[in-house]
Order: structure tokens, then sequence, then C-alpha cells
């Protein structure tokens, strides 16, 4: 099927990105296989990630990307007939099989598929533990990973900030590292730790090589907490992120109870 959504997408993308006059770099383009199935892998700071890697692989290769993304996304009224138009794939967390093997399929027709192995954006800025998915994707169906480190989206839009979606002139790095080629012998828990090593590199490579620093403490947010900033540390990040998914599993769980109880 053509494509018939995704290129109207990308020209307002590319109109919002000019209008905002941001200062987008690439770097690694030619690490973007021209032809081919890919597992673009990158780490996850926005919420408009998505946006901008994928930009990073058109930019780079003219390769358009199809993102795995929550369900919810997709039963969105504005959003879904956007996802999928563009041919995202949703993921049921509570059973992904058959995005998995969607992705799978995906790959070996040739397509580039996008994950975030953090599952979530990460609070702390500072990558989080990654789930084997994307190494196992790559493994079967023979194709490679590609990592990438994007830095600067969460000046724009994150969790547990105000959107700053007008905010003009702002710096986004995109980083695109070497593919991770794989053999018939590689585990997928190697492979990830082996991807999660190259991506840290990558990760630490946009945040130092930044091009603009926070404008006093007020402004230190969304700077890492290991170079000064005043994001919380990978562990308060993380007992953050456990107490919200235990409030919207008891808020599911209770809106189960009224429910059922409604039926009785």
């Amino acid at each position: 099927m053509a494509d018939l959504v995704y290129p109207p997408i990308i020209g307002a993308a590319l109109t919002l990105f000019r209008g905002l006059d941001l200062k987008i770099d690439i770097i690694g383009a030619e690490n973007v296989p021209r032809t081919g199935g890919a597992v673009l892998v990158s780490n996850h700071v926005s919420y408009l990630d998505f946006i901008f890697a994928g930009w990073g692989a058109l930019k780079a290769g003219k390769r358009k990307t199809r993102f795995m993304a929550k369900e919810e996304v997709f039963n969105h009224r504005i959003s879904g007939p956007l996802m999928r138009g563009m041919k995202h794939i949703p993921v049921d967390r509570s059973d992904g099989q058959p995005a998995y093997e969607a992705a799978v399929a995906a790959l070996r027709a040739g397509e580039v598929v996008g994950v975030f192995p953090e599952a979530t954006i990460s609070r702390s800025f500072v990558l989080k533990k990654f789930k084997t998915g994307a190494a196992r994707m790559a493994a079967d169906a023979n194709v490679p990973l590609l990592p990438m480190a994007v830095w600067g989206t969460q000046r724009l839009w994150t969790k547990g900030r105000p959107k700053t979606l007008t905010r003009r002139h702002t710096p986004i790095t995109i980083i695109i590292g070497e593919p991770i080629v794989l053999t018939p012998e590689d585990r997928p828990v190697m492979v990830t730790r082996r991807l999660r090593a190259a991506m840290t590199e990558l990760v630490d490579r946009a945040q130092t090589t930044y091009p603009e620093t926070p404008s006093g403490p007020e402004d230190a947010w969304w700077q890492p907490a290991h170079l000064g900033g005043t994001a919380p540390t990978l562990e308060v990040a993380e007992a953050e992120d456990e107490k919200e998914n235990a409030d919207k599993a008891a808020r599911r769980a209770a809106k189960a109870e009224a429910e059922a109880a409604q039926q009785r």
C-alpha cells in the first residue's frame, strides 16, 4: 500500500520545525541502511522522540520508520487514525505477541521498525533497563540493530513537565550509531547488553556536546543529575515510575470492579 498519510505528516512536521527554528543536528547519517529491514533503537526522554528519531532516519537515509507504540495512542480519536495511516504498530501491553509478530513481518518486508527499549520515558534522562525485544526481533528477521540517541527533545515536552511546544530555537541532537549486525550464535541478552553499551556512549556524547546549558537553577530540570542538573537520579525516577504504575493499576482495578458491580 502507498504511504498516503506519512508524507503530509512529514511536511507538517517540517513546517513546524522551520517555524520554531529548531536547531536539528543529525550526526552519523552514513550509518542508516539505505535498503532492507532494520530495528531503529532510540533512548526515550520525550513524548516527541518518535518524531525526531523518525526524522533522523528519514533525513539521513530517506527511510520511513514504523514505530511500536502503546495501543492507547491508537485508540485516541485524533492520534489513532494518524498512527494507523503511518503504519505504526500498536502494542497491547497485556499481550505483546501480535505486535511482535507484526514488527517481525515488517522487518522481513524491508521496513525500518522503531523501538524504545526502555518502554517508557526516562525521568532521569539517563538510560533505564532495556527490554530484550529489539534484539529478539532483529534476530528473528535477520536484520541489524540501528542504535540512536536523541537529546534536547525533553525541553519541548516530557513526563511531569508542562508542554512548551512553541519554544523557539531549541537545539535538538540526533546521533546515529553504527549498525549492530547479529550472528546466529548471538543470544538476545548479550546482544541487548552490547546495544545498551553502544547507546550509552551515544547518549553521553549527545549530552556532553549539546550546545546549550541550563540558564540557571530554575532551568536545570532538563539536565541529568550526574551533569549537575536537577533531574531525579535513576533510582528516584524508578521509584516514581513504580508509584505511578501502582496508582494506574489501582485505578484500573477500581474501574473493573465498578463495571462488574453494574452488571450484577
